[in-house]
């Protein structure tokens, strides 16, 4: 969340304060109200905020300012939408498209040209030496209750052990910080000493950037929405080690309809490159569109008391 809110914020402002709400402890709206009521001026010129947690608090923000904060919201709030100037949300979510809320094929992310290319130059000496064309596997882990197993990381193995076979490319592979250890050691003891291949050890500089920038295809694991969409918005095409995640089915499927995606299976077939697609881009431009009608009209009046929330 907080890579979606910070992403589309950087898009569209010169200066950016993040502000994380914790996730420890029970979740009380009498507190949360206490919280509400000791928010202060100075308000600032836009409130992005993610998440169910930051709802109630953008709201409140939005009505103490007078209007003067323009308050958009990432993903489904779970309330009116009006309580907000701009709502973002995927094509998946329940929440329907209307005048003030837009809705985008992909997640939110920080991925810019500029920070691709970046990595690009970093990473480049390091990957030259795997050879063409560069395989980039980036493996997630446990979603919900959706358990990364032993036997899904020998199935993503077994996909990629062929993939390679009938192309002689390279692997740059990342684990995340969810990989179960035993996932991560199987891939270690498998690749580990094979000099065509660079498996981050979780030590030292992040290579998912570089991996993102550099890599001629890119296989995903379908755990995380945000991975894949941040994998389409690179360069290479894209194929997602699907997990049956009925979450995220509806997402997976459209990609794919749109050609945006092929499901991994280890076939070497040719992958059409399609444009990269980013919704940041979107959003952004929705968000300076309405800053440009605030700058237009004038002085914003006083904003009515909104939805009622939980308290």
């Amino acid at each position: 969340m907080r890579t979606q809110a910070r992403g589309l914020a950087e898009a569209v402002a010169d200066e950016v304060v993040e502000k994380v709400l914790s996730r420890t402890g029970t979740f009380s709206w009498p507190r949360l109200s206490m919280e509400i009521e000791s928010l202060t001026p100075p308000w600032p010129d836009v409130l992005i905020s993610c998440g169910r947690r930051s709802v109630a608090r953008a709201v409140a923000i939005r009505k103490a300012s007078g209007g003067g904060t323009l308050a958009v919201h990432v993903q489904d709030p779970r309330i009116d939408p009006s309580a907000f100037d701009l709502v973002i949300a995927m094509d998946h979510d329940r929440i329907a498209a209307g005048p003030n809320v837009i809705k985008v094929a992909t997640a939110l992310h920080d991925l810019t040209e500029a920070n691709l290319a970046e990595a690009a130059a970093l990473w480049s000496d390091r990957f030259s030496r795997l050879g063409r064309p560069l395989i980039g596997v980036m493996i997630g882990g446990d979603a919900n209750r959706r358990r990364f197993t032993v036997a899904d990381g020998r199935r993503l193995l077994e996909g990629i052990s062929r993939l390679r076979a009938a192309t002689g490319g390279g692997l740059a592979i990342t684990p995340s910080r969810r990989t179960p250890d035993a996932v991560r050691s199987m891939f270690a003891e498998v690749l580990g000493r094979d000099p065509r291949v660079f498996l981050w050890d979780m030590e030292g500089l992040n290579p998912y950037r570089g991996i993102l920038a550099l890599s001629d295809r890119l296989v995903v694991t379908g755990d995380s929405v945000s991975m894949v969409s941040e994998a389409v918005s690179a360069p290479a095409p894209v194929e997602v080690f699907d997990l049956a995640l009925a979450r995220h089915a509806g997402f997976l499927r459209r990609l794919e309809v749109a050609g945006l995606v092929r499901r991994f299976t280890g076939d070497p077939a040719p992958l059409a490159a399609p444009p990269p697609v980013n919704a940041t881009v979107q959003a952004a431009a929705a968000v300076r569109g309405l800053l440009l009608q605030r700058a237009l009209a004038g002085p914003v009046g006083p904003v009515g008391p909104g939805p009622a929330i939980p308290r």
